[in-house]
Formats: C-alpha cells, sequence, structure tokens
C-alpha cells in the first residue's frame, strides 16, 4: 500500500518535506480585465442594477436585498413572495434604506438596503426590484433549520476581481450546480489597483457577479483591497466603499463592526473575523470573538469555521507570514474550542495544510515549530479566483512539514457537510472549459469525530 502511494504521489506532483506540491501547468484564462462596457447596465431608465443579498440575521430566517438605482431613488422598497404561489397573490413588501457616497471624483448611485425578516425555512421566495417596464425580478431559496446533521453545500472563492479569468471561476462555480451559499474570502472589484480607486470597478464588478449572487447569499469578508485608504486623494476613510455596498448582520452577533460577525446556517458555525482591524488583547474584535466562542454550541451547529483574508499558515513567498500576528493571538483559542476549518484568500494559489498548531510558541526557549494537533483546524487558502494581478506562482522551495496540498491555479472550492461528523471537501482548478477537480478530501467533525484524516487526496479526476 505505502509503495502505491509514494508512486501516486510523484504522479500528482513532487513529493517535499512536506506535503504535495502539484506540478500541474495551469491552463486558465488571462488575469486581464474585462472592459467596463461589456458589463453594462441592464436596459431601463433607473433599472435597479447590482443585485446581491445575503444572510440577514444569525439563524437563516432573514435576508438583506441590495441594489442600485443610477438616477432617481425611488422607488424605496422591494417585493417578495413564496414561489408556490404562482400567482403571487400574497406579496409582500418591505421599504429599503438608501445611502450613497462619493469617493474622489466619482459619485455613487444610490445604494438600497433591504431587510425581509419572518421567512420560513427551506423555502423558494421570488423577488421584484424597481417599477412598470423597469421591473426585475430574482428568486432565492432560505436554508434549512439549523440543526447539527443538517447537509448543506457552500462554494468558496476567494480574491475574485472581474478578468477573463474571474469569469471562469464564476462560471465552473455556477456550472457545478452544487453550491447554495458562497462563503467569500475578500478583495473583490480591485477598483484600487487603478488609477484614483476607479470606483467605477465596484459597479462593474457588481454587475459581474449578479448572477450568482442574486440568487444566493455570499456571507462577505473584507480584504486589504477594500480598505481604499488613499490620504493622497484626501480619502482616509477605511473600507469606504465596501461598508456602503454590503450589508451584514453584525449586530445580530453583538458585534460592534460589520468587519466581524458570525451567523449560523445548517449545521455551521460561521465566524468571520477582520485581518485589517486591530485584533490584539483589549480590542473590540478580540474581546467579540471570546465571547462568541463562548457562544457556539456543537450540539446545534457542530462545525466550527472560521473566515479571514490574511492566512496564517501560508508556504508560499507572495504574503508569507502576513498573518502571523493574528495566529500567534487566536491560534490558541482555534485549539481551546476545535475549530474545524478555517478558510482564507489574499495569496492567489491554492493550499491546505495539515491539522496543526503553534500554540507552544514561545520566544524564550524557542519553541516555534508548527506539529501535528488532533484539536486544531485544517487551514485552507483559496485566494485563487483569478484576479488582475495574476496567480501566486512563487512556493517555498522546500515545502513545510504543515502543509499537505498546494498549487499555483485559479479555481474555486466545494465543502459539502453531510451530517455531524463528515464534510466532503473539492477544490476545483480551472482549465478550458471543464471543472477540474485538484484536490478533495474527506474532513472529519473535530467535536464529534475527531479522527485523523487521510492527508492525500483523490485528486486531478474530472468533475
Amino acid at each position: 500500500m505505502w509503495w502505491l502511494i509514494t508512486v501516486l504521489s510523484f504522479l500528482l506532483g513532487r513529493v517535499c518535506d512536506g506535503g504535495i506540491t502539484s506540478s500541474y501547468i495551469r491552463e486558465a484564462a488571462p488575469s486581464t480585465e474585462i472592459p467596463k462596457k461589456d458589463f453594462p447596465p441592464p436596459s431601463g431608465y433607473n433599472a435597479p442594477e447590482q443585485v446581491h443579498i445575503t444572510q440577514g440575521d444569525q439563524i437563516g430566517r432573514s435576508v438583506i436585498v441590495s441594489w442600485v438605482t443610477p438616477v432617481n431613488k425611488h422607488p424605496k422598497y422591494m417585493t417578495y413572495w413564496e414561489a408556490n404561489d404562482k400567482d403571487g397573490i400574497k406579496r409582500n413588501r418591505v421599504r429599503s434604506k438608501t445611502t450613497t457616497y462619493r469617493y474622489y471624483n466619482y459619485s455613487s448611485g444610490y445604494i438600497h438596503h433591504a431587510t425581509i425578516n419572518k421567512l420560513e425555512y427551506n423555502t423558494k421566495y421570488m423577488y421584484e426590484l424597481g417599477k412598470g417596464n423597469n421591473t426585475r425580478r430574482f428568486w432565492f431559496t432560505t436554508p434549512p433549520e439549523v440543526g447539527p446533521d443538517v447537509p448543506y453545500t457552500f462554494g468558496i472563492i476567494g480574491d475574485l476581481g472581474q478578468t477573463h479569468a474571474s469569469n471562469q471561476t464564476l462560471e465552473h462555480y455556477l456550472g457545478s450546480r452544487k453550491g447554495q451559499t458562497v462563503l467569500y474570502l475578500g478583495d473583490f472589484s480591485y477598483a484600487d489597483v487603478h488609477p484614483y480607486h476607479d470606483n467605477e470597478k465596484w459597479d462593474t464588478f457588481g454587475r459581474f457577479v449578479e448572477k450568482s449572487n442574486a440568487y444566493e447569499p455570499w456571507i462577505y469578508i473584507a480584504g486589504n483591497h477594500e480598505l481604499d485608504f488613499a490620504p493622497e486623494i484626501d480619502e482616509h476613510s477605511l473600507f469606504k466603499p465596501y461598508k456602503h455596498r454590503y450589508h451584514v448582520p453584525f449586530r445580530a452577533s453583538q458585534s460592534t463592526s460589520p468587519l466581524w460577525y458570525s451567523i449560523k446556517r445548517a449545521s455551521a458555525h460561521i465566524i468571520v473575523l477582520s485581518s485589517y482591524s486591530a485584533f490584539a488583547k483589549y480590542t473590540p474584535q478580540y474581546n467579540w470573538l471570546e465571547q462568541e466562542f463562548a457562544k457556539v454550541n456543537r450540539s446545534e451547529t457542530p462545525w466550527l469555521i472560521i473566515l479571514l483574508h490574511s492566512p496564517m499558515y501560508n508556504s508560499n513567498n507572495y504574503h508569507f507570514m502576513e498573518g502571523e500576528g493574528m495566529r500567534v493571538v487566536f491560534e490558541p483559542w482555534f485549539v481551546k474550542y476545535k475549530v474545524d476549518l478555517v478558510f482564507s484568500g489574499h495569496v492567489h494559489s491554492y493550499e491546505r495544510s495539515e491539522r496543526v498548531s503553534n500554540v507552544q510558541y514561545n520566544i524564550t526557549d524557542g519553541l516555534s515549530t508548527p506539529v501535528k494537533d488532533p484539536s486544531a483546524p485544517v487551514y485552507i487558502t483559496v485566494g485563487d479566483g483569478g484576479n488582475i494581478e495574476g496567480i501566486a506562482d512563487s512556493f517555498t522551495e522546500h515545502q513545510p512539514d504543515y502543509s499537505a496540498f498546494r498549487e499555483a491555479s485559479f479555481g474555486h472550492a466545494l465543502l459539502e457537510i453531510k451530517n455531524r461528523t463528515h464534510a466532503f471537501y473539492n477544490w476545483h482548478r480551472n482549465q478550458d472549459n471543464v471543472s477540474v477537480s485538484g484536490d478533495s478530501i474527506w474532513f472529519y467533525n473535530r467535536y464529534w469525530f475527531p479522527k485523523e484524516e487521510s492527508t492525500y487526496s483523490s485528486s486531478t479526476k474530472t468533475a
């Protein structure tokens, strides 16, 4: 058996000090941006656009619907009804709160946020925005009621941008027809890489992802490209475009900031953290997370998942050790509370770690090496959405022991939670017109079934 694993390892990639560095050479669409003209607004005067939804409470019975009207703030409402009401007779109306902002020489349209409450679980709803001939119709499905053995599938995408490669990633994800909610790991429009942080790129990004985000919730985290701090053009307010455009239910989890919050969805308790906000002891984010971990009920939501932008474990020379400060502060809690998975973006490649921890770290006695730890999470970097900055193809020459699999390719991932003990994880690389499975593994829940998983995956199968 061991000789077979060794042979397979060399076929899949190069065996290093740690796990596998894939030798796959990607053939993907280029990381060149799609022109603005290819993302036109919908036809019609003041037609609603850039429609996107996210969870609106902590338990999945509420949805925040957001959209932009370019000319007039009216109508400031949306209508919705259960899809099985074919005639839409029992329509409900919700008013929106409207905001605008200026960024250097850019003025936004009217940004609407409407929250629908008291929805039924596991139910398809239709909703309409606009008025008269400019009305646009969409739909979404609410999750099952929160419970320990509720199956659910999350899509995982990070650092998407709006390039031809980005479109390939999103089309491959949509083509799988498996994901029910996207865990989005930060870095949205990449407006900040353009002169004066060209905020029209926020508009084109919203139009680009509408084909997914208007129909299924995306759970958002802010990345470094959402900071938009540009004192040279007198823009000093951090996260200004992001905070105006993307609303999240942070108050439902007693957070004081939309940059860190939590939700429960199906059988998962998902915690969103901010890599670019203060996190040291006594800070608001630190205090909130300490209290949040104490609230987690693994009998209700057995899967404990963390989302953050900057990876804590990363063997790529790009952004190497940028997440070290947060790791030192928060990793002891990750181990204590038996976090199952930590997803991050930022590094524009793919990497999956072993279950390791470095909580024995001590600068006085030299203990600073990650070791295998059955109570530790697996750290997964999925920052490979396809953005304009291109692929991060500079892994460290010797793969560290903590790294199980890594590959410099664009792609997306799926996490299929089956029950309280098992979840199937699959990362898909982008290749031509086919979504190819590059890495897959069964994860075992750390609280209910803390069995060691197999390091090697059944990869390179066509999905």
